[in-house]
């Protein structure tokens, strides 16, 4: 197993890594200089110009969103996942804790961040931008956590035993074998978080609290606007500038990612085929990398290893002690959070407590309603996602050339081109029952496809080898190789699947176009309208109720496979 940070090769002249890395640095100090002037006017200022030559500016400004939202959701996943694999006090408070986050749709996050946030700054766009990102990570974060904690929990006896006779503290354990071991499912995680970021722009740029109207300038917006309008054209435009800006951070970003993220693949084989990136290459011959690595990089591992290694030396020396500390310090972290999840409840209670008989029998059969199109996207996701992912996740050929497709595709915003969809079936029996559908499975299947090639990926060169030599079956290298290697991803796919189509629900049952609205009876129209008009009551019975539905799901059966997947690799 390598160390996480690869090492640039022999100091070269410059390249077209520097290149690359110069016109990104470039770019994002043009963004932050641009929305200067935004944040200078009053935040009842709306304007958006639709001309596609700001497309470009536009797509700076999404983009500068999108990787604050993703450093911010990185450094969540490490600590939130951690802390909830290796303290087990507080693993009991944090996985239902988020089972319930992430089947909490990105609108009834809106109104708690937004007047939180206002307060903060008011009178400013700032505050816009502060809330637009924290709504991109509500929608990013989730799946890279459950990803990250399968991934800890999941890590072979043997190589737990390793680290224990090589006498690894915890900072060494973390950067030689954890961080390592998951860094190929992180990566397809972060990637599939990239489209879910980019799948709720529309709703995280341009939003609607009690009956005001907030637009942030960005694609999302840009493609909102388009789509009220009905101008097609416009439409085109901007998925023309999303797609364009998907390529690029394909080639320059994901792909150098994955090439270099075999060489964490547990194996004792190499394969003969694996992933090649060229911009890995540039990056490594790369004056600017190199500088950064010898001069920031290396400098801060090394202080940070020593500020570790000296921390666990004392700990031992003082273990008695240190572990009260420990336990006293769990028990004030356990006593915050119930304290936050008992007021956070009582706000619940005062909020629903008089919302009529009626009105909760409406939501429930809602509920019901939404449940059964929730559960027809993801049996329609899994059956060709599991063939296809892990052909394409042990097949490096395959997967060099259908990776940045499936990456494309996913990211593209499914809102953008749902009203034109809505169109053409509208005036189909049960039309807008299959159009949700549709809009649910283009939200949600990308959950089970990323999470199932990441797994396909995983599986050891010479298992596979081994499993041609005994010349197993179809079904047999099925039951025996692939499906166990695989669970563990299957599963955290599965689980962010649900809460995905859960979430896609508000887009999917609640359409505005050319000035029009569609929906149709179900608790994701409920939540988007709700949210509209500031009716707080609805909104906070309407989640409160999705979150109890995905979280009976998580444990009833999701949890069941987690358990079954630990018993396979331990």
């Amino acid at each position: 197993m390598s160390r996480v940070i690869w090492s640039p090769t022999r100091y070269r002249r410059f390249s077209l890594g520097d290149i690359i890395i110069l016109l990104f640095i470039g770019s994002i100090i043009y963004a932050i200089s641009s929305l200067n002037t935004i944040y200078s006017k009053p935040t009842e200022v709306i304007s958006l110009d639709l001309s596609p030559q700001k497309l470009p500016l536009y797509s700076l400004f999404s983009l500068l969103r999108m990787i604050l939202a993703y450093f911010i959701s990185l450094i969540f996943t490490i600590v939130y996942a951690y802390t909830a694999a290796y303290k087990k006090s507080l693993e009991k408070i944090l996985i239902p804790l988020l089972d319930i986050l992430q089947s909490i749709p990105v609108l009834s996050f809106l109104p708690p961040v937004f007047m939180a946030v206002i307060s903060m700054f008011p009178g400013s766009k700032l505050g816009l931008e502060i809330t637009s990102i924290i709504l991109i990570f509500t929608g990013q974060v989730w799946n890279m956590v459950f990803s990250f904690y399968q991934s800890l929990i999941s890590i072979p006896r043997d190589l737990k035993e390793a680290a224990q006779l090589f006498k690894l503290n915890p900072w060494q354990r973390f950067w030689y074998l954890e961080l390592p071991y998951s860094a190929i499912g992180l990566i397809w995680n972060s990637m599939m978080s990239w489209a879910g970021g980019w799948f709720f722009l529309m709703a995280c740029e341009m939003f609607t609290l009690t009956n005001q109207n907030f637009v942030l300038p960005g694609l999302g917006s840009y493609l909102s606007f388009a789509a009220l309008k009905g101008d097609l054209l416009k439409i085109f435009y901007g998925l023309f500038a999303l797609i364009t800006v998907i390529i690029l951070l394909d080639q320059l970003v994901w792909r150098p990612l994955l090439s270099w993220s075999q060489k964490f693949k547990v194996e004792y084989v190499q394969a003969e085929e694996y992933y090649e990136s060229k911009v890995l290459l540039w990056y490594r011959r790369s004056r600017i990398f190199d500088l950064l690595y010898k001069k920031i990089i290396l400098p801060l591992r090394e202080r940070l290893e020593i500020l570790f290694i000296s921390y666990y030396d004392k700990k031992e020396k003082q273990e008695i002690k240190t572990s009260k500390i420990s336990k006293l310090l769990n028990l004030i972290v356990s006593t915050i959070l119930i304290f936050l999840v008992l007021r956070g409840f009582i706000g619940l209670l005062k909020l629903i407590i008089n919302l009529p008989l009626n009105m909760w029998k409406d939501i429930i059969y809602s509920a019901f309603l939404t449940l059964l199109r929730v559960t027809a996207a993801v049996l329609i996701a899994l059956s060709w996602t599991l063939p296809l992912g892990v052909r394409i996740g042990m097949n490096p050929k395959l997967s060099k050339v259908i990776q940045p497709i499936v990456q494309i595709v996913a990211s593209v915003p499914a809102t953008a081109i749902f009203p034109v969809i809505v169109m053409y079936l509208i005036n189909l029996p049960g039309g807008l029952n299959i159009a949700s559908i549709v809009l649910m499975l283009l939200g949600t299947q990308w959950y089970l496809l990323f999470n199932i090639i990441a797994g396909g990926m995983s599986i050891p060169n010479d298992l596979i080898e081994i499993s041609e030599l005994l010349k197993l079956s179809k079904i047999d290298k099925w039951k025996i190789l692939i499906i166990p290697s695989i669970l563990p991803f299957l599963v955290t796919g599965g689980i962010t699947a649900m809460g995905g189509a859960f979430n896609a629900s508000i887009v999917s049952e609640y359409i505005e176009f050319h000035n029009q609205i569609y929906k149709i009876k179900g608790l994701g129209a409920l939540i988007t309208e709700a949210s509209s008009k500031g009716n707080n009551s609805l909104l906070a019975a309407s989640t409160l109720v999705m979150a109890l539905m995905v979280v009976t799901i998580n444990r009833l059966f999701w949890k069941r496979l987690f358990k079954k997947s630990e018993e396979l690799l331990s």
